[in-house]
């Protein structure tokens, strides 16, 4: 299992991950008499069990590689895929403006290849629990796999079916809508969340941002929050420090609200937009 992983030396069973002088990466699970190959020669796992991480190996031809455990990072970039995946820059702001963590339930619509689910299950831990939503059955079964792999499917339910009539849990943390028409699902979001409970999801344009706004409102979600991860890598040599030559901009609008208790007939909205936490039912006092 990816977080379970924390001996000084390399074991039997430990996903590990070479990397070559051209920062090339490999990950793949150390087994008993395996054998990782490429063009630059081979190495036998029996000779990397028990290598301490971070040592410098080299195949049957001399190319040198460094072993290490690879991070979640790592593994999320190199999941495989049948459908655009998730970057790491937007995983972890997401996970954190969500507040998932150890012990959280959290429902995700759009599997896809399991990339997202993977963070997902990694973060919540063996008290957690994920409960993934997928409609077509080749991503699930590739997402599956991409789970069992890493040891994180056991945290993960999986469940094959479009959420148009809702999810079958109440009362969860999270809800992440990875789909192109989230606004089609706002409340069976709403249906499923506790009192207070995190809505997410990603969209690539702001035509649809915009739509899913509109549904957002009608349903009273409030604290609602757009924006987008820009993230820029620097040449980490001391005397020529400057940006690198290519960066990751943009890869999605994020959108973030919160599911809110309202009074019949109230709205939280004012002017168009969401209210503050100090206008949300401070009028009167609770009870």
């Amino acid at each position: 299992m990816i977080d379970n992983e924390t001996n000084a030396c390399a074991q039997a069973g430990d996903i590990a991950e070479l990397i070559s002088a051209q920062n090339k990466r490999f990950i793949f699970r150390l087994v008993q008499d395996g054998k990782f190959e490429t063009h630059r020669g081979y190495l036998s796992h029996n000779d990397l069990i028990g290598q301490q991480w971070g040592t410098r190996v080299f195949t049957h031809m001399g190319s040198p590689f460094v072993l290490l455990q690879p991070s979640l990072s790592d593994i999320l970039v190199e999941t495989r895929r049948n459908t655009q995946i998730m970057y790491p820059k937007d995983i972890g702001f997401i996970l954190i403006s969500m507040d998932i963590g150890p012990g959280r339930h959290v429902l995700e619509a759009g599997t896809g290849s399991g990339s997202f689910t993977t963070a997902l299950a990694y973060a919540v831990g063996p008290q957690g629990k994920v409960i993934s939503y997928e409609a077509r059955p080749e991503f699930q079964h590739l997402a599956h796999k991409n789970l069992d792999r890493l040891g994180l499917a056991d945290r993960v339910e999986f469940k094959l079916r479009d959420v148009v009539e809702g999810f079958d849990e109440t009362n969860v943390d999270a809800v992440f809508l990875d789909l192109p028409n989230p606004q089609d699902y706002v409340l069976q979001a709403k249906q499923a969340l506790k009192p207070g409970g995190h809505l997410g999801s990603i969209l690539p344009t702001t035509n649809q941002v915009s739509t899913f706004l509109i549904s957002l409102r009608r349903a009273n979600f409030a604290f609602i929050e757009v924006c987008e991860i820009l993230l820029r890598y620097y040449k980490a040599v001391a005397d020529r420090l400057r940006p690198t030559d290519r960066m990751v901009a943009h890869t999605g609008y994020l959108i973030f609200a919160r599911s809110v208790v309202t009074e019949a007939g109230e709205q939280v909205e004012s002017n168009g937009e969401a209210l503050s936490g100090e206008q949300i039912n401070m009028d009167q006092p609770a009870g």
